[in-house]
């Protein structure tokens, strides 16, 4: 495969953007790294790794409990950070930011505080068929504790919601719908305010899997009219192990608690416990300070970057990926929505996935093999697993010139 020349993406220096994330700096198995893996974890800017250290180093105590000055310190950098997710997806006020472990939580929440006690036999839940695992199982599980159904809403071939059937299946007995507004496996971004209008015209309340839309997309909740908005931490170049549940504060307030324990009360005796006040009613226990600061300073340096030039770079990576792709020969994309992120899946004829991403990393190239989390989507596409080569803006046109020439070189190897 001959070189393709680099195109100039005017007013982004990707060189500079580079230079704040350390692990893009190394090699792997002797070759420069080449990580296209960000759909599955993005990587830090030094900022990021900054803060959490500085927080360890000078101002590590429990918050909202003590009141000598690392607790006091340790508090305020905390709920600045919740200031600052409020700030990032333009929500009304900091109280209907609830700090989570991920996603996957924050979903897990809203199925067994908002929907466990609302739904009944006979109630409906609606998703679609390329939901990722954790916007699948949490509703099998409270389905199965309340009697409700889960309705699976359909997809084209191409990877796109069929709206025609996802408003054909919002009924009398629809108690909720839970969409990703950017599909994992897919890319697609799905035409969430058009759903969301379909639901709130008939009074049914909507969850939003925003866990691949915040890297790519400006996320207004507001705008957007869910009520109900979750996403993750980790990939959007902040820590693991923090995510974010927004939900309309009239909605958080009439919701119980789900854990139980320290923080999320106002007073406890033998006989009776009251509850704090949002958001503390929802974050039982010790949090996780140093990866709530993380990701505050992760979005501060998100939202202070040209946005704009970072999308148009991404759209440019995305298209030349594609076209990488399908310039060899027995590879097939799965997923090729007009609407996407800069995110590719693909599968070989005649070599598993695994098998590619293996010879993929001897060369230094890292992607993500597998069913990520979405076996119902690729069971509907009849493949057991897809390669995915997923980019962020720190990623250049050459490396996608590497992945190309690396491919070509495993698919060689397999067939010869």
């Amino acid at each position: 495969m001959s070189a393709h020349p680099a195109p100039a993406t005017a007013d982004l220096d990707v060189a500079a953007l580079r230079a704040e994330f350390p692990i893009l700096h190394q090699e792997i198995n002797g070759r420069p790294l080449v990580y296209l893996d960000n759909a599955a974890s993005a990587q830090r800017p030094s900022c990021v790794i900054d803060a959490m250290a500085e927080y360890y180093r000078h101002d590590h105590a429990n918050v909202h409990r003590g009141v000598h000055t690392l607790s006091d310190r340790a508090t305020r950098a905390f709920e600045a950070a919740r200031e600052t997710v409020a700030r990032f997806i333009n929500a009304d006020r900091s109280s209907e930011v609830i700090w989570t472990r991920g996603t996957t939580e924050a979903i897990n929440l809203v199925a067994q505080s908002f929907a466990r006690p609302r739904l009944g036999p006979g109630d409906d839940i609606v998703i679609t068929t390329m939901e990722h695992h954790a916007n699948i199982v949490p509703w099998q599980m409270v389905a199965e504790q309340t009697g409700a159904r889960l309705r699976v809403a359909p997809i084209t071939r191409s990877g796109e919601l069929d709206l025609d059937a996802f408003e054909a299946l919002l009924g009398e007995r629809t108690r909720l719908v839970a969409v990703s507004h950017v599909s994992n496996s897919l890319g697609t971004i799905n035409p969430v305010s058009k759903m969301v209008a379909l639901a709130r015209e008939r009074g049914i309340p909507v969850l939003l899997d925003g866990a691949q839309a915040g890297p790519h997309l400006t996320i207004d909740v507001q705008a957007l009219g869910c009520d109900f908005y979750a996403f993750s931490g980790h990939k959007l170049f902040g820590p693991t192990g923090i995510g974010v549940l927004w939900g309309r504060e009239a909605l958080l307030d009439a919701m119980p608690p789900w854990h139980g324990g320290g923080e999320m009360i106002r007073t406890v005796s033998f006989e009776k416990s009251t509850w704090n006040e949002l958001p503390f009613k929802f974050e039982a226990g010790t949090p996780h300070i140093a990866g709530a600061i993380g990701l505050g300073r992760a979005l501060e340096w998100f939202m202070a970057q040209d946005r704009t030039a970072l999308a148009a770079h991404e759209d440019a990576l995305l298209a030349r990926c594609t076209a990488v792709i399908e310039a060899l020969p027995g590879l097939r994309i799965i997923g090729t929505a007009k609407d996407k992120v800069s995110l590719v899946s693909f599968v070989a004829d005649d070599v598993h996935a695994h098998d590619l991403g293996t010879i993929l990393d001897h060369q230094g190239v890292a992607i993500r093999t597998g069913h990520h989390c979405t076996m119902p989507l690729l069971e509907w596409y009849g493949v057991p697993a897809t390669a995915r080569a997923s980019m962020a803006f720190y990623n250049t046109h050459e490396e996608i010139e590497v992945f190309g020439q690396a491919l070509e070189r495993a698919l060689a190897m397999f067939r010869n």
